[in-house]
């Protein structure tokens, strides 16, 4: 969404809590709040996310606490506008190999959000959710396909969805869950996403890695579109629970590659092939048709430019 489009979502003088939000979104997010007008406050347990980064961000109030404190959590959250929901643990492995730390904290710390939101007046609550739900499924990724997750974490996401329409059910919450999937953009320190790593493997000097043909395909969106989605949904509160983010485009690996090798050319980008890896989904993309009808969402930063800001992010974080 362009600047001037951002500023038709106004959420003047509303109080906004972001779990997680000295992490790689919650940072973004902060400074795309105030541009809308939004008292933005943090709440982040800061184990792998920065107070400076947060406080660049325009974040009013930073406040250290867990998810998992339901009480902390509760007391930050009181007589906030709304809530958005992105602290998670993200990672599948971890997930399989710990599911019961997955769940703790994915599951127990969503509902503790979603109580916090209830008990302390919020008037809308945002969920990080992401395409794990949908599993294999032939793609594109839509609202209308049954779940069927691959991995606890996937599981734990599927949860908070529950649990969000649970809560609009029960309680009247506005609570809107949106999938999302390979976001990218500065601040992704500790991103395991594709163009993270590249980003990383670029600045350490190490060639790329592209296993089997490359002709895999992925959805990759900006994370700045993101957060005007987020926005979005916070200035329009909509009924339905659910929405499928992305750019609704498909973006081969190689295709991929050839553009980070476009824009950090100066950094002399090498690829290297490896055989492909079992169990890797061939194909994935999400229609976002409703996000478009009920949230007025237009993802408008092409991969190129998007990928060009990110580099020179890079760039400047790790290369002096």
């Amino acid at each position: 969404m362009t600047e001037s489009g951002l500023r038709d979502q106004q959420l003047d003088g509303l109080s906004v809590l972001v779990t997680g939000g000295a992490g790689f979104i919650g940072v973004n997010l902060g400074r795309r709040l105030r541009t809308v007008g939004a008292h933005p406050i943090a709440y982040d347990s800061l184990v792998t996310g920065k107070v400076a980064d947060a406080e660049a961000a325009g974040y009013e109030q930073i406040v250290e606490g867990d998810i998992q404190d339901a009480d902390a959590l509760a007391a930050a959250a009181r007589g906030v506008d709304a809530i958005v929901h992105l602290a998670a643990r993200t990672g599948v492995v971890d997930s399989i190999e710990d599911p019961r730390g997955d769940a703790e904290v994915n599951v127990l710390g969503t509902l503790n959000a979603l109580l916090a939101a209830r008990d302390g007046g919020a008037g809308a609550f945002v969920f990080a959710s992401s395409g794990a739900p949908l599993g294999s499924a032939a793609p594109p990724g839509h609202e209308g396909l049954a779940p069927r997750p691959l991995s606890p974490y996937g599981a734990s996401k599927l949860a908070g969805e529950g649990l969000c329409s649970a809560f609009g059910g029960s309680y009247g919450l506005s609570a809107t869950a949106l999938r999302f999937t390979n976001v990218y953009g500065p601040y992704s320190y500790h991103k395991g996403s594709v163009v993270a790593l590249c980003l990383k493997r670029i600045m350490d000097g190490d060639p790329l890695v592209v296993y089997g043909d490359g002709q895999q395909t992925r959805d990759f969106l900006y994370v700045n579109d993101l957060c005007d989605a987020v926005i979005a949904t916070i200035a329009r509160r909509p009924t339905a629970g659910l929405y499928q983010l992305g750019t609704g485009t498909e973006t081969s690996i190689n295709t991929l590659m050839a553009l980070l090798g476009h824009v950090m050319a100066d950094a002399g980008v090498r690829v290297e092939h490896q055989p492909e890896r079992a169990g890797e989904i061939r194909r994935a993309f999400s229609d976002i048709t409703r996000a478009r009808t009920d949230l007025g969402y237009q993802p408008d930063t092409p991969l190129r430019e998007g990928l060009a800001l990110t580099g020179e992010w890079f760039r400047k974080e790790y290369g002096g």
